[in-house]
This record gives structure tokens, C-alpha cells and sequence, in this order.
């Protein structure tokens, strides 16, 4: 007996790696999105060394012809999103209503928390407005970013970010006020923050210093084809 209880301690601790092999169930949201978030930025770290080696490789090519088309993607990096940028902007947070407030309301939930469509309109004024570059939670947002409601989290390039939900431009500082007191969406969402009884949340504050780092997700492009018909 004694030996069979100590090969069962030897098994669990190899297959345990240092871990707990009956971890405890996440409590809260933050401690979820913050879990996929870590596994994330490891997975991104992966990509972002392969990428480079690509790179390297593709510049080694002795081959005129590569080496043109290299220099002409190096030039598109800008553009595409794949370089960092800093400047002047502006930073916008967006907050569900008090948890308080959302119990006791009158007023259809819906309106007092924030939704896929608000931060979507956001970044589409700013866009409008000329925005060199835009972040979201930090990320960089580019052609092919998808933001999606989950539950009460957004999901931005596959991972699930709670709230507050901070967007960044950077850019003229005047055009992209301008750009946001244009939006009649923005400014019906404005109108419902500043209604004590919903109380939204909606901050905007102008920066000095507002840095997007470059977008370091994957590149490649997945979409839908048609069936061959028979």
C-alpha cells in the first residue's frame, strides 16, 4: 500500500509540471478575460518571432526580384498598421452604468451598459476624423480587426476584454473632436450619459502624448468559397 500511494504521488507530481492539477474555478470576469488575455500575448509573442523569421529569410534571398517586392511591402507596413506611432490625440472611456442603477431602472437595460455598436461608432468618427491610428484596450486596431459583444465583454482580435473600454486616437486633436460631435449616434449616446437616471459612462479627454503600438497579430486573411457545383 505504501508503494502504490507512492507511485501515485510520483505520477501526479510529473503530470502536474508544477501546476495544480484541480485549479479553482474563475469567480469573475476580469480574472477570465485576464487569463485569455495572458494566453494571448503568448501565443502573439510566438507569432511575432516566426513573422521575423519570415522576414529575415525572405530579405536573404539573393533575388532581385523578391528584394522589389520586399521593399514594396516595407513601404505598406505604415499604412497597414504594422509600424508604431505616437502624437497628439485624444482617449475616449466608455463604462456600463453603476451596477446599482442598472437593478433599480426603469429604463430598458440595454441602454445603460456598452455595446458592440457604441465602440464600433467610436472608432468610425474617428476614422472620420483623419486618425493616424487607432487602440483599443491597447491593441491596435487595423482593416481587419473585428470587435464583438460577448456576454458582457468585448472580444477584440480573439480575446475578451471587460470594461472600462478605452479608445485612443492619435491625430489632429481638432479634427477628431470634430469628427465626434459630428456623429448623431455619439450624441445620442452623450444625451444618455448625461441623463443621471441611465448614467452611461462616456469620458473624453485631449492628449498631449498618445502612443499605438504596432499591430502584431496575424496577418493572414481567412474567408469563405464557394461550393463547386457537381
Amino acid at each position: 500500500m505504501v508503494l502504490l500511494c507512492g507511485g501515485l504521488f510520483v505520477v501526479s507530481a510529473v503530470n502536474s509540471d508544477g501546476t495544480d492539477l484541480r485549479p479553482g474555478r474563475y469567480s469573475d470576469l476580469a480574472t477570465v478575460a485576464g487569463s485569455e488575455r495572458d494566453s494571448y500575448q503568448k501565443l502573439e509573442g510566438r507569432v511575432s518571432q516566426l513573422q521575423k523569421q519570415v522576414s529575415d529569410l525572405t530579405k536573404a534571398v539573393p533575388d532581385a526580384d523578391v528584394k522589389k517586392v520586399q521593399a514594396r511591402a516595407d513601404r505598406l507596413k505604415g499604412p497597414a498598421g504594422l509600424t508604431a506611432v505616437s502624437g497628439q490625440g485624444i482617449s475616449i472611456t466608455l463604462t456600463d452604468a453603476p451596477a446599482e442603477l442598472i437593478d433599480k431602472t426603469t429604463h430598458d437595460p440595454n441602454l445603460m451598459v456598452v455595446h458592440q455598436q457604441d465602440i464600433q461608432a467610436v472608432v468610425n468618427a474617428l476614422w472620420e476624423g483623419g486618425a493616424e491610428a487607432v487602440t483599443i484596450q491597447g491593441q491596435r486596431i487595423i482593416t481587419t480587426t473585428g470587435i464583438k459583444c460577448s456576454g458582457s465583454t468585448v472580444t477584440l482580435q480573439g480575446v475578451p476584454y471587460p470594461e472600462p473600454y478605452v479608445i485612443k486616437a492619435v491625430g489632429d486633436q481638432s479634427a477628431l473632436l470634430d469628427a465626434i460631435s459630428s456623429s448623431s449616434y455619439l450624441q445620442t449616446y452623450q444625451e444618455q450619459a448625461a441623463d443621471p437616471t441611465i448614467g452611461i459612462g462616456w469620458d473624453l479627454r485631449a492628449d498631449a502624448s498618445v502612443k499605438a503600438p504596432a499591430y502584431k497579430g496575424l496577418l493572414d486573411l481567412s474567408y469563405a468559397k464557394p461550393l463547386s457545383s457537381s
